[in-house]
């Protein structure tokens, strides 16, 4: 797939991305608990996860396999976890376009810091005024939402 392919893929899961917290918050209003709701989508996603790894294959998920990873990678489930339950709590708060364009600002500080000090086998890239520039914008957008 040529890079404009993956580039259409990326903007159509971010539109569903976009979603998601919002439907965990009908699903939150009608049993009355924005960390049930987490908890649904959760297993929902892991059921989701289990059945795509069995069609198309799970990879080498042995005990001798997993034993060579850190035990920090495994965090990142809990990440997950984390973006869910908050989306559920915030994103009703201050609506959908506030929500990620503050989610939006936060991830690209944190892929901006990422990629200067090449964290997790990244290429580094250092931090120029250009790029602080691009966070700088969407910061900038944040505050603007938040007044519209």
């Amino acid at each position: 797939m040529a890079a404009i392919g993956y580039m259409v893929a990326a903007a159509v899961l971010g539109m569903l991305v976009a979603f998601q917290p919002l439907m965990n918050a009908v699903l939150a209003r009608a049993i009355g608990s924005a960390y049930g709701a987490a908890t649904i989508s959760i297993l929902v996603a892991a059921l989701g996860a289990i059945v795509m790894a069995l069609l198309t294959g799970t990879g080498e998920m042995s005990r001798a396999t997993l034993s060579t990873v850190p035990w920090w990678v495994f965090l990142a489930g809990f990440v997950g976890t984390v973006f869910v339950a908050g989306g559920v709590v915030i994103a009703p708060v201050i609506g959908g376009l506030l929500f990620f364009a503050c989610v939006i600002a936060g991830q690209l500080f944190g892929a901006t810091l990422a990629d200067h000090l090449g964290l997790f086998g990244l290429v580094t890239r250092p931090v120029s005024a250009l790029r602080l520039l691009g966070i700088g914008l969407v910061v900038a957008g944040a505050l603007v939402a938040q007044r519209g």
